[in-house]
């Protein structure tokens, strides 16, 4: 979800917390899938004959292209969510995360916010 239709919707702190519960969600995956190739790999031992190995190495291939996507996707999602989490300090009273959105650019990265608390207004860029 965008910034900008985060924080409209749920606030930041709700966008914060669901950006790093979706995050966390996708190293589960990469943590499943390298279970998968493991699983593979183990498989090939006994397994006899092409066929039977073809189809280990093709499900260790799925599970570890599978996993360095979830791990790709996890990697950026918590990048982007921190990026936003070091700009949402307010920089006249200090209060973090109490802020209501201005406006937004079309791609919803760049928004302009409010301090709920004291009216300051700032960018956060991601």
């Amino acid at each position: 979800m965008k910034l900008a239709e985060g924080i409209r919707r749920h606030g930041f702190r709700k966008w914060y917390e669901r950006q790093l519960l979706q995050s966390h969600g996708h190293l589960v995956v990469t943590f499943f899938c390298m279970i998968g190739v493991f699983a593979a790999i183990d498989g090939m031992r006994g397994a006899m004959g092409w066929a039977a190995r073809a189809e280990g190495i093709l499900t260790a291939a799925v599970c570890a292209a599978a996993g360095m996507w979830a791990l790709r996707r996890y990697l950026w999602l918590m990048q982007h969510a921190e990026l936003a989490a070091h700009q949402a300090e307010c920089p006249q009273c200090k209060a973090y995360g109490r802020l209501e959105l201005v406006q937004s650019d079309a791609s919803g990265d760049r928004v302009t916010v409010r301090c709920r608390g004291c009216g300051h207004g700032w960018r956060i860029e991601i």
